[in-house]
């Protein structure tokens, strides 16, 4: 903004502005607004740079000179050779003030010359001297503040940068404030003069340039060798900072210079070629004038490297001279880099900014309007100069990809290894820096990352390797760039492997977490090999193919070789990795696929519970082929060749395996133990257990298992009776893929381990056995279904038959399971689900417990819901109609569990049925009484319920009576047990009504769930507390529910007759229900139907019981809220004329008796409460009326008094807040009635 502003004003204006910054500055010394001043004088020397030199920039550089004559001088500023005398004396200091003074006046200038260009060139000697004084100060402040001057001083003299960016270009003079902008699509020239001007260096300026060179970066290496080599000081305090302040001018020439220091020449790998010039740029660009040469830089990378050795050697303590020594390397070797920084850096200000200072694009056709988005010239300008800033960056960064026959020059290689010593030393910091520099440098050649891998991987085999050594070589190699490169060198990918998982003898806990870290960043970049792994390497010095690899990486996953459990992990983890890239070449992927998938087949059995964990995920990974798979409709059309040829690749392998004596028992047994059940009934549902046998560190590798998130369940589960269960999906996902893998031997192994399993006690055991079970029933392999005969059947019986209940939850999720639908939609029907369906709908005995019979209904939930109505056959439609009739047969059961089971079945039922004859056209290919054949449960269920409620209340409302009829024990017994039955009947229906609602298929059902609102709201309040508990659940999820036409004319109607019920609790849950209704249908009911609802509610406002009446004013009260104004605004006028009304004829007869019933007077003043309630904090111009005649009425008997007390009490509370300025809309009179209302009665009156 400041340079905008500067860049606009004229030369008068600016000229006053400069006068005053220039006092400003020369007067104050800010040192915590260094970069707002430094700011305030770049904004002036960019304007004007022949002005704002000479009257800020010039003042600066006097007092800077002057302020450090006479000062202590260290000498190693580059002006002359050292003298060993001078450097024995005490350490000279400066005083806190001047130090402060000087660095911030230098630190100022610094950003003020930024775009000071030839203008600097009149005050060549005075910057030679600040600089050279600066790095002569005994004070590390003023000599970091020096620094910072060198750097800009070289930038403004070389580099390439627009000059008049903010000028206005536009000869009007009212437009020096604001001018057009430009758009991006603008492709006119009609004024030549919006190109900018850029600064250019001129013949003298590089002069000038290259003298800095010479005095700061040739001098001062000359100076870094005399110290390294020929060891000039005794003091090594003396030699420390002459090493600092050599290394920092080294550094600020470099990082001033930027790539205007020519780059290395590249090392010709075949000897032929020296010359790159013939090699085109890919990208063009260059950040300045070229300054120095490329010899001056190589001289540099090998006086820096016989420097980063000494100082390893001798200093290796001293942090700050190697954070330098990391800078210097990177400027050297990483050309460019600074440049990508800036550009990257101005990249983001940029986004943050972007927003402000560009118009969006404006969509008219009008060819003028058309050009895109528009900015100001100087953000075009800005956005040109940094995309030539990142060209820079970017030109010699790709030059040699394009040509195998260059590689990387021998300064850059040596300066390489120096970076590799230095990401292995003690201090962190100085690890992190030089790991981000070696970084770059192999990103640019990536020739250069397997030496780099090979260097550092014997880091982590080596037990004597210092823990510093593995905590960078692990921060190295978890780059992206490194990992990505594994997958194509077969050296590097079988060295970084064998050494993360020979690294178990480190101790420490800092190196073991960052070897963690390493593996799962591994893990997440980890996309596949590439072919060149899978070829035998025969030119490689000791290595080995990809099978060999596989194979020593599997000798190390067995629990028998002795690693760490966590290394164990690791070894079977990479396997599975490996197996999976393994299916890129066919030339091994069959033998190391088989061996793998054996080799995780066997660890089902092992003792860490990570590595069972493990093993059934990469089994479910692994096993993909399906030979002995076939469909419910091909099966009997299966050729007996194809069951004699077909053949799975993994077949062999584990026939071997599971085919030996007690491996499934054992299996079955060590997978028991995953599942944990608690105290609580609680589960490890989804986690697998992990949370209760892993440390958050030990999470730290095991969490990076494939997570499958297969589509099953299907369907929503929302039935309570089948609990929380311990069943795991991919489990039984496992046991079905072995199946389809290896046909009928599998399940002949699996028959008697599954058997014992199922009828164990523990629940573990079951629930492992119900997985099994689940896949085996699933898996549709041919011969499934004479197995079914033999010996599933009879096991699934026994399964429903048994009295444990600790396990249904699991079983359930078995059946579940089984009769899922296959295919991408869930549509196709597995082979065994309708032999399951007709095992489950078979009948039970009379001799049948409740808990079996409950059971059974839970089982054949749990397979219902699974069922895709849509694709439906006929014959599952029989059984839903069979078991339709003999769920309504027994909704009066005497168990409240069967009851409940009975309701939920019956709602999948009824809702698969719907569903079917809505989604198909079959209805009328069955004959032409099946669609009203299925609906008969409806009429049925319709006319019981209405005559239940009927026989429900009139019971209740005899027994609140408590009449002492005396009538024969018979008939009272008959009496009583048919009411039993009628409230266990409508019991179940509750349960109907409740899962319809709850399972999320209500919209099918919606006519049937409108014939039960009046049951449902006159059976709130019965003698019998289950009924009504069940009542008031329906009823709290049947309010929310949103019905549409033509069924919202029937709720209205139904709505209109419970508000007339002789039941005043009907109708005062039919008020409840309402003010739900008309909030859920404001906008979908018609106006007749409101004006009906309305009138019943004002109605009920007389009603000959008081909680009615006051239930339907809080109901108004809500209405008027939120309800049609119309319709509000001629309540509260009615209301206010029968309110006055009657008012004055009490009057008239205060002193005769009240002809009127009191329910009518009560139903007047509820009306005024309602209008005065609707509008808790508001003061409309009605209100004061409204509330002043009801205070009127204080007056009045019971319960009248009491409702108007109430009522003004709480108005004065919700519009106590605002009183102070809501009073003045009331009159005095009405003050005054008010004011009689709210006070107290006192005991002396």
């Amino acid at each position: 903004m400041l340079e905008i502003l500067l860049g606009r004003l004229s030369k008068s204006l600016y000229n006053q502005a400069l006068k005053k910054i220039a006092k400003f500055v020369r007067t104050n010394i800010l040192p915590a607004a260094i970069a707002e001043v430094g700011l305030l004088c770049c904004a002036c020397v960019h304007t004007n740079p022949e002005e704002a030199v000479s009257a800020l920039v010039e003042p600066m550089l006097s007092a800077v000179i002057s302020s450090l004559k006479g000062t202590p001088a260290t000498g190693f500023g580059g002006r002359g050779v050292l003298e060993t005398s001078v450097l024995s004396k005490a350490k000279p200091t400066l005083s806190p003030a001047l130090e402060t003074s000087i660095d911030c006046q230098l630190k100022i200038l610094s950003v003020a010359i930024n775009y000071g260009g030839p203008v600097l060139l009149r005050y060549s000697n005075q910057f030679l001297e600040a600089v050279a004084s600066a790095f002569e100060s005994p004070s590390w402040k003023v000599n970091g503040a020096g620094d910072h001057l060198l750097r800009s001083l070289i930038g403004s003299l070389v580099l390439y940068y627009p000059v008049d960016q903010y000028r206005c270009i536009l000869s009007h003079p009212a437009a020096r404030a604001l001018e057009e902008w430009i758009g991006t699509k603008d492709y006119g020239d009609e004024d030549s003069s919006i190109a900018p001007k850029w600064h250019v260096p001129n013949d003298t300026e590089v002069q000038f340039a290259n003298e800095l060179l010479n005095l700061h970066l040739k001098s001062a290496l000359d100076d870094l060798m005399r110290i390294c080599r020929d060891r000039i000081h005794s003091d090594p305090g003396n030699e420390k900072l002459h090493l600092k302040v050599t290394l920092l001018r080294i550094d600020s020439s470099l990082q001033g210079v930027l790539s205007c220091l020519p780059d290395f020449s590249p090392a010709s790998r075949n000897g032929i070629v020296n010359d790159p010039s013939y090699i085109p740029f890919l990208i063009a660009g260059a950040t300045g004038t070229t300054v120095g040469s490329s010899e001056l830089r190589e001289n540099a990378a090998e006086i820096v490297h016989y420097a980063c050795k000494y100082l390893l050697e001798e200093k290796s303590d001293d942090s700050i001279l190697l954070v330098l020594i990391v800078r210097i390397i990177d400027a050297l070797i990483n050309y460019g880099s600074l440049e990508f920084d800036e550009w990257s850096n101005h990249r983001q200000a940029w986004k943050l900014e972007s927003s402000a200072i560009i118009e969006p694009p404006i969509n008219f056709i009008v060819s003028s309007h058309s050009k895109g988005k528009k900015r100001p010239r100087w953000a075009l300008i800005d956005k040109a100069y940094m995309h030539n800033t990142w060209r820079t960056s970017q030109s010699t960064y790709h030059l040699f990809r394009t040509s195998g026959s260059f590689s990387p020059s021998e300064h850059a290689i040596v300066l390489m290894n120096d970076l590799l010593n230095l990401c292995l030393h003690s201090y962190e910091t100085v690890r992190g820096l030089a790991g981000k520099s070696l970084l770059k440098m192999i990103k640019r050649w990536p020739s250069l990352i397997s030496k780099c891998v090979l260097s550092l991987t014997e880091n982590l085999r080596n037990p004597a390797a210092p823990e510093y050594a593995v905590l960078g070589s692990c921060a190295v190699l978890s780059t992206q760039t490194v990992l990505k490169h594994l997958t194509t060198d077969p050296k590097t990918f079988s060295s970084f492997l064998l050494s993360i998982l020979s690294s178990s003898h480190h101790e420490s806990l800092k190196t073991q977490k960052a070897i963690n870290e390493l593996f799962v960043k591994y893990n997440i970049y980890f996309s596949g090999l590439s072919r060149s792994i899978f070829r035998r390497s025969g030119s490689q010095v000791g290595g080995s193919d990809f099978s060999d690899l596989v194979s020593q990486i599997g000798s190390m996953s067995f629990e028998s070789s002795g690693l760490h459990w966590r290394y164990n992990l690791m070894a079977n983890r990479i396997l599975l990795l490996l197996a999976m890239a393994s299916r890129n070449d066919p030339t091994v992927s069959s033998k190391i696929l088989s061996e793998t998938t054996g080799h995780f087949l066997k660890s089902l059995k092992s003792q860490l519970p990570q590595t069972r964990m493990l093993s059934i995920s990469a089994l479910n990974t692994l096993l993909k082929e399906s030979p002995y798979k076939v469909s419910a409709e091909d099966q009997g059309a299966l050729l007996e060749d194809l069951r004699t040829n077909v053949k799975s690749s993994l077949e062999g392998a584990l026939s071997e395996i599971f085919q030996e004596e007690g491996f499934f028992n054992e299996t079955l047994n060590s997978l028991s133990h995953v599942h944990i059940i608690t105290d609580s009934d609680g589960s490890s549902r989804g986690n697998h257990g992990n949370s209760s046998f892993q440390s958050l560190a030990d999470k730290s590798i095991t969490r990076f298992y494939f997570d499958f998130s297969s589509s099953w369940p299907r369907t929503p589960s929302w039935i309570s009776l089948l609990g929380v269960d311990n069943f795991y999906s991919s489990f039984a996902r496992i046991f079905k893929r072995l199946v389809q893998e290896c046909g009928m031997p599998i399940l002949l192994a699996l028959k008697t381990p599954l058997e014992d399993f199922a009828n164990a006690t523990e629940r573990s055991k079951q629930c492992v056995a119900a997985e099994a079970f689940a896949g085996v029933l699933h898996s549709d392999v041919d011969g499934v279904l004479g197995a079914w005969d033999s010996w599933m059947m009879g096991q699934l019986q026994s399964i429903v038959l048994g009295q444990s209940v600790e396990s249904i939850p699991e079983w359930s999720a078995c059946i579940r399971y089984a009769v899922t639908g296959k295919g991408k939609y869930g549509t196709n029907v597995p082979l065994l689900r309708q032999q399951i369906l007709d095992c489950l709908i078979t009948p039970l005995s009379t001799a049948a417990t409740t808990t079996v019979v409950a059971k059974r209904y839970t089982f054949l939930s749990a397979a219902l819901i699974e069922i895709c109505p849509q694709k439906m056959p006929v014959t599952e439609l029989e059984i839903h109609n069979k078991l339709l009739n003999e769920l309504l047969a027994n909704m009066c059961h005497s168990s409240a569990q069967v009851r409940e089971a009975i309701g939920i079945n019956l709602s999948i039922l009824c809702s698969n049925i719907r569903l079917r004859l809505s989604f198909s056209n079959e209805g009328a290919d069955h004959g032409n009484d099946n669609p009203n054949k299925t609906e008969t449960w409806v009429a049925f269920l319709t006319e019981r319920a209405s005559e239940m409620v009927t026989s429900i209340q009139n019971t209740s409302q005899s027994d609140n009576m408590e009449t002492a009829a005396h009538s024969s024990v018979e008939y009272g017994t008959t009496l009583n047990g048919d009411i039993r039955d009628d409230v266990k009947w409508m019991e179940t229906l509750f349960h109907f009504i409740v899962s319809t609602l709850k399972s999320g298929r209500s919209s099918c059902l919606v006519d049937v769930i409108v014939r039960f609102i009046y049951p449902v709201i006159a059976l709130q309040e019965t003698s019998n507390k289950d009924l009504s508990t069940l009542a008031k659940a329906a009823f709290e999820l049947l309010k929310w529910r949103i019905f549409w036409e033509p069924h919202l004319q029937r709720v209205v109607e139904v709505i209109l007759s419970s508000s007339t019920d002789s039941n005043w609790r009907t109708r005062s849950a039919t008020l409840t229900y309402l003010r739900t209704f008309m909030y859920r249908h404001t906008y979908i009911l018609p106006k007749a139907e409101k004006q009906k609802i309305w009138r019943t509610v004002e109605n009920l406002l007389r009603d000959n019981q008081v909680e009615v009446r006051e239930h339907a004013a809080a109901v108004l009260a809500g209405l008027m809220k939120g309800g049609d104004e119309d319709l509000a605004c001629d309540f509260r006028e009615r209301a206010l004329v029968e309110a006055s009304t009657m008012q004055r004829k009490r009057k008239q007869q205060r002193n005769l008796r009240s002809g009127q019933p009191l329910s009518s007077i009560h139903g007047a003043v509820l009306a005024l409460t309602a209008s005065v309630l609707s509008v808790p904090y508001d003061m409309p111009s009605w209100l004061p009326e409204h509330v002043t005649l009801l205070a009127r009425f204080a007056a009045e008997p019971s319960p009248i008094k009491s409702t108007v007390t109430k009522a003004v009490a709480e108005f004065r509370r919700t519009h106590a807040d605002t009183w102070n300025f809501q009073k003045d809309s009331f009159t005095e009179e009405q003050l005054e009635v008010l004011a009689d209302t709210s006070s107290s009665s006192s005991y002396f009156a």
